[in-house]
């Protein structure tokens, strides 16, 4: 009945904010009000990125050469961070002297620099007189996290793994992902060939967002071209559409950024958008987006520097769009190429000579370090720079970062009762919580034990409130729930009567890529992780059954619900008795894992600096867990 619940909710926000966003941009109205948002977003865009503050040597190693179509290519690695490598595709064009520059930055191809569509983009690009650099993201090509470990991910499963436990230490996979490619832009400067003052981006898809992120945080680059990934966050919400962790940057949302801002932070940048008729980045917000960034390079007189095409085709860097993008390149860094269509016959290098590494895998190189080990070193740092905290300063400190907002007794509705299991139909009382205003958000069920219907939450002196895993009908009646006194159950929000229908035709809650993990992001666009509001369901299911006499009440728990279930015994006023099952060891556990099915909704980030769920067990005197390596993927 409430499947839809999550997306109305963050629909309304995301809209909510694209209108304030076109109001603010329609404020502008003078040149000094133009340089003056290009500053406000590009300050908010440097926020959302946790970039490093120095940098390491590069470290360049050239590993190999090859001649082909009468341009010189070399193998390339040098390191974004130390001990970092980063392997990449220099081509370099024919003639002497200074030339214009480009880094190509591949979608989600898994084999990365060595995709056939990429390689076609540098060597024409080269053939036209560009040096270009084209790396392999991480997770793609020769940078893969997972060699010989027994998962069967592709890059977009690795990037959402190491995305999540990366947020529980306060890092942005986004982040990473810019830095590898801002190290690129270090690295063409190093070349005497390269004309500095010359050097450009592109990229399509998960390239694409890349271009449009490091367009947006390096002042150097003089021009770019994004394909397939810019639109609006509006019609990403509204089309269900979840993307790629690093595509959804936290804090944005919250910030009022779109999209276009990133464009329009270097305004007036030469930079062309591009999209496809049949993308499913929405191509209705490719054109919005270009129309705002106009709005603020036309008051700069430079309305000519941003434009949109959008090519015939489904999703890829197509022909239609690699050659507009050649196009645009050429005329703005006023090369001498005298035909800029795309050469059709070009060969590009089989895979086994794009590798920079003896074996095609960074990953077996013995002074590697993984992304992971990263991740545990920097978990570990917050940790070390912990306080104690006592248990009133460690509730303020929860409040803030979940942003739980005002509590109190909530207004409920009494919906209709039953659910039918095996043919039998059950039925048990159900009561819609709004907890937020207007919107059901969570669902409390009373289950009678003489079978009785109660259309109203009756005084007790004592009760159960059962936080469900994933459905709180199947663990209380299908698989049975033992209580000595009145039994509630509650679906807080995404479990239960409350998962949502949409996104995909797949129901897999532990997917890494599904309907959980896109409202989780949202969450932390918003700034208000979805963690926050599921304990918030919770310590407004105690309120009410508080505020209707239930004098004793044990709050049980098993596998997700025991994470909202626990901090809510931490944060309310309300004492109960706690019984846990199957929770999780740790945060600190989560993120040093290889990989963990413990989903990005029941992560905080950067938790470690105030605390751990270990931790906060010590904040509650009447406890009683257990603890799981992971959860299970299926009701208890």
């Amino acid at each position: 009945m409430f499947e839809n619940s999550m997306q109305e909710y963050y629909l309304e926000k995301t809209r909510k904010a694209y209108d304030e966003r076109k109001k603010r941009l329609a404020a502008v109205k003078t040149r000094k009000d133009a340089l003056a948002y290009v500053a406000e977003v590009h300050e908010k865009i440097k926020k959302c990125f946790n970039l490093p503050k120095t940098k390491c040597p590069l470290n360049v190693k050239i590993t190999g050469e090859h001649q082909i179509n009468g341009i010189t290519i070399k193998n390339v690695i040098y390191e974004s961070r130390k001990d970092y490598p980063v392997t990449a595709l220099l081509f370099m064009p024919e003639g002497q002297g200074k030339h214009p520059a480009s880094l190509v930055l591949c979608g989600h191809a898994e084999n990365g620099k060595a995709c056939g569509t990429y390689q076609v983009v540098a060597m024409n690009l080269c053939k036209q007189g560009f040096v270009v650099l084209l790396i392999d993201p991480l997770s793609q090509g020769e940078r893969h996290q997972f060699v010989g470990l027994g998962y069967n991910l592709n890059c977009c499963l690795e990037h959402n793994m190491q995305g999540k436990q990366q947020y529980l230490a306060g890092e942005y996979f986004g982040a990473w992902r810019a830095w590898d490619a801002i190290r690129g832009i270090d690295y063409l400067m190093t070349l005497p060939e390269v004309d500095t003052d010359r050097i450009g981006v592109t990229g399509n898809s998960g390239g694409g967002t890349m271009t449009t992120f490091v367009n947006a945080l390096d002042d150097r680059l003089f021009m770019a071209s994004p394909s397939c990934y810019v639109t609006t966050w509006r019609h990403e919400v509204e089309n269900e559409l979840p993307a790629d962790i690093e595509q959804m940057p936290p804090h944005a949302l919250e910030y009022g950024l779109d999209m276009a801002d990133f464009i329009i932070a270097q305004a007036p940048r030469p930079t062309l958008i591009m999209g496809q008729k049949n993308d499913f980045f929405d191509p209705r917000g490719t054109v919005e987006a270009c129309e705002d960034a106009k709005r603020i390079y036309k008051l700069l007189g430079a309305e000519d520097n941003v434009k949109v095409f959008i090519g015939p085709d489904s999703h890829g860097y197509n022909f239609a769009n690699r050659e507009t993008m050649y196009a645009f390149f050429n005329h703005h860094a006023q090369t001498a190429a005298a035909d800029v269509k795309e050469d059709k016959n070009l060969k590009t290098l089989p895979e086994a000579d794009t590798f920079c590494t003896p074996d095609g895998e960074v990953y077996n190189m013995p002074e590697y370090r993984k992304c992971r080990e990263f991740t545990a070193e920097y978990a570990d740092k917050l940790a070390a720079k912990r306080k104690e905290l006592s248990k009133e300063e460690m509730r303020k400190k929860l409040t803030k970062i979940l942003k739980t907002g005002k509590i109190e007794v909530p207004y409920y509705r009494i919906l209709r009762t039953g659910r039918e299991f095996d043919g039998k139909l059950e039925c048990f009382a159900r009561f819609g919580i709004e907890s937020e205003p207007g919107r059901v958000m969570s669902v409390l069920k009373y289950y009678r034990k003489d079978g009785d219907l109660m259309f109203h939450i009756p005084a007790a002196e004592s009760a159960t409130l059962y936080v469900s895993h994933l459905d709180s009908d199947v663990e209380l009646i299908k698989k049975g729930y033992a209580s000595d006194c009145e039994l509630y159950g509650l679906d807080v929000r995404g479990i239960g009567e409350l998962q949502p229908s949409g996104c995909d035709a797949r129901k897999d809650f532990f997917a890494q890529y599904l309907f959980d993990y896109h409202f989780a992001s949202l969450g932390n666009m918003f700034g208000e992780p979805i963690l926050g509001g599921k304990v918030r369901d919770v310590l407004l299911a105690l309120e009410l059954l508080n505020e209707r006499g239930v004098k004793n009440i044990t709050l049980a728990a098993d596998g997700l619900g025991t994470i909202p279930a626990l901090i809510a015994a931490v944060l309310s006023d309300i004492p109960v008795k706690v019984k846990l099952d199957n929770m999780p060891e740790s945060w600190m556990s989560m993120a040093k894992k290889v990989y963990t099915l413990w989903p990005l909704s029941y992560m905080l980030e950067g938790i470690f600096s105030t605390t751990d769920l270990d931790a906060l067990r010590k904040y509650v005197s009447n406890l009683e867990y257990t603890i799981a390596d992971e959860p299970a993927q299926t009701q208890k």
